[in-house]
């Protein structure tokens, strides 16, 4: 009803831009112009990380020499029944994180794979009998 008042009198909507050089000069006609202090010149942004401290730089620099941990560690490979019951349990937690089908979906699925299947078959079967005769036409 409001796009009817503006035909009736005589404005229209402005039209979508069709290049890319006009998209962007209308998006960038759309943003805020940014914000002024009391002076009336723009405010400068506050530093989004905080500057790090002389203390944190030399602990870095101290670290970063040495073999981390896991590295000097040797491996305590324990008993094979120690290393097969925490497969097993492993085995188990990543099964639990697993997200089942629900019956119906396993139908779906099962029928989409049996089609594609017959489809692949049918496929490779009358591309066989086609060169087949293909070939013993050419050769005799």
């Amino acid at each position: 009803m409001a796009e009817d008042q503006d035909r009736e009198e005589g404005q229209e909507r402005p039209s979508r831009p069709s290049t890319a050089a006009a998209r962007r000069e209308r998006r960038g006609a759309a943003r805020p112009a940014a914000r002024k202090d009391a002076d009336g010149k723009p405010e400068a942004r506050a530093k989004a990380r905080p500057e790090k401290s002389a203390k944190a730089d030399s602990t870095a620099a101290d670290r970063k020499g040495r073999p981390t941990p896991a590295r000097d560690r040797k491996d305590d490979k324990g008993s094979i029944f120690g290393r097969i019951s925490r497969f097993l349990r492993e085995v188990v937690a990543e099964l639990r994180k697993v997200i089942w089908p629900t019956r119906k979906q396993l139908i779906g699925y099962t029928a989409v794979v049996l089609v594609f299947v017959a489809f692949m078959v049918a496929l490779v079967a009358g591309l066989d009998v086609g060169l087949g005769k293909g070939v013993f036409w050419l050769f005799g």
